[in-house]
């Protein structure tokens, strides 16, 4: 059976990783932008980091412009942009595509694993993203690919996907899943 751990992605310097780096790790594999109506959510990344790393918990970041191009910049200035604002720790690796036929495998995968999960709708974005996405696509909900910035994929200790969070879900319910997956 396929995992995480089969891929290996670029650090934002280039150089390969293996993602069996995170094996025995709950992985919260998150698609980032610095320009993006929900880049304050690296505030509340980087608090679940501090929080529960000590109990083999990791966030890995990959920056992607597929949305609004919101995430311009080189992967160095990505890089110096979330440490200086939100003081990130997490690891960051090179900007990557996460839909269509040039997107990352491990994305591909991802969403292979997890469909769209459906906006929290009493958040302010989500109204704006479903009216824009049901303009270009009125069946968008039906398809797995990632609406936007800051979608997360929540990986248990063994590799497996187990849960998928639109932009628009609140931290608390994030929290909560990690909390199941770590005891």
């Amino acid at each position: 059976m396929k995992t995480i751990y089969d891929f290996t992605v670029k650090d934002r310097k280039g150089k390969d990783v293996s993602l069996r780096e995170y094996a025995d790790e709950v992985v919260l594999i998150v698609n980032t932008a610095t320009k993006c109506g929900f880049t304050p959510q690296y505030d509340e990344l980087e608090k679940l980091y501090e929080k529960y790393r000590s109990q083999h918990f990791v966030i890995l970041d990959f920056p992607c412009n597929q949305f609004g191009q919101q995430a311009p910049g080189t992967d160095d200035s990505i890089h110096e942009f979330c440490k200086l604002n939100f003081g990130t720790e997490f690891p960051r690796f090179k900007k990557v595509k996460v839909n269509g036929d040039d997107a990352d495998p491990l994305f591909k995968y991802l969403q292979e694993q997890k469909g769209f999960a459906g906006w929290d709708m009493e958040h302010p974005i989500a109204h704006i993203l479903d009216d824009m996405l049901s303009k270009e696509d009125p069946d968008y909900k039906e398809k797995n690919d990632i609406k936007w910035n800051f979608t997360k994929f929540l990986i248990d200790k063994r590799g497996m996907v187990v849960a998928r969070f639109e932009p628009t879900e609140k931290i608390e319910n994030i929290a909560a899943k990690i909390e199941e997956l770590l005891k």
